[in-house]
């Protein structure tokens, strides 16, 4: 079975992959601060509650937007299921032409998207990533990956409306009943939730003019389902999309694709 971790700035999100079904997946706070043997202990323990040991466990893959926890997670794979994990990088084959003058910047977590994104619809593309930070990637029917947008992610904004302002309080991110807001928490959702959803289409939009043919839009990460019902651009929703991408690099890889 196969370890797919996605360590983002906000949550790490694992599946366990079983040939090409995911078993089973789980969200965790990222915390920079915890150690290797902890990572490993909590990982083991989320196994065993599905009746599995390390022994299972024959391989591993990483993807990691945060360079401090990369070491840690590797260390945890190898010293926790004696596996040495794959970590993603331009440096594996994509299945995409990646047209960016310095490949090495790009999250690992877009290429990610992109190459399971690409090797599902074989078409131009355009998806987005609602996570700490919203992220536009832009592909060709080609398979060219150009690049994109990234702008604050919802969670982003609506901290800095609480924090940056002495009277605005921190409020739940849900969609209100009305754009008008009655109150001060409406008001605040109104302007995250359907200006976020604006954001979204008039980006996806001027993407889709640049491309000069009209692409896929499909949307992934946490918070899609707050923005998705709201926007008139997004066709798609595909949750799991990151760890479909890590265990396809890992059978392309492999050489098992």
């Amino acid at each position: 079975m196969l370890i797919a971790v996605d360590i983002g700035n906000s949550n790490i999100v694992w599946g366990l992959y079983d040939r090409q079904t995911l078993k089973g997946h789980w969200r965790l706070a990222t915390d920079v601060s915890k150690t290797s043997d902890e990572y490993g202990l909590l990982f083991r323990g989320l196994l065993e509650t599905e009746g599995l040991q390390t022994s299972h466990i024959t391989g591993a893959i990483i993807s990691s937007v945060v360079p401090s926890l990369t070491h840690t997670f590797e260390d945890m794979i190898e010293s926790h299921f004696h596996r040495l994990p794959l970590v993603v990088s331009t440096d594996l084959d994509l299945g995409l032409k990646v047209i960016y003058p310095n490949p090495h910047e790009i999250g690992s977590d877009r290429l990610v998207n992109a190459a399971a994104a690409y090797a599902h619809y074989r078409t131009s593309l355009i998806i987005v990533d609602f996570g700490t930070a919203t992220t536009f990637c832009a592909i060709t029917q080609a398979g060219e990956y150009l690049g994109g947008a990234i702008a604050p992610g919802l969670g982003i904004a609506a901290d800095a409306l609480f924090s940056r302002t002495a009277k605005l309080p921190k409020i739940e991110l849900a969609r209100p009943k009305t754009v008008i807001g009655r109150d001060t928490v409406g008001s605040m959702q109104s302007g995250l939730i359907f200006g976020y959803a604006g954001l979204v289409d008039e980006l996806v939009s001027r993407i889709q003019t640049e491309l000069g043919q009209r692409a896929t839009v499909i949307a992934t990460g946490g918070l899609a389902s707050l923005i998705v019902p709201e926007s008139r651009s997004i066709q798609e929703v595909r949750p799991d999309l990151t760890l479909e991408g890590l265990e396809l690099l890992y059978r392309r890889t492999r050489g098992e694709e």
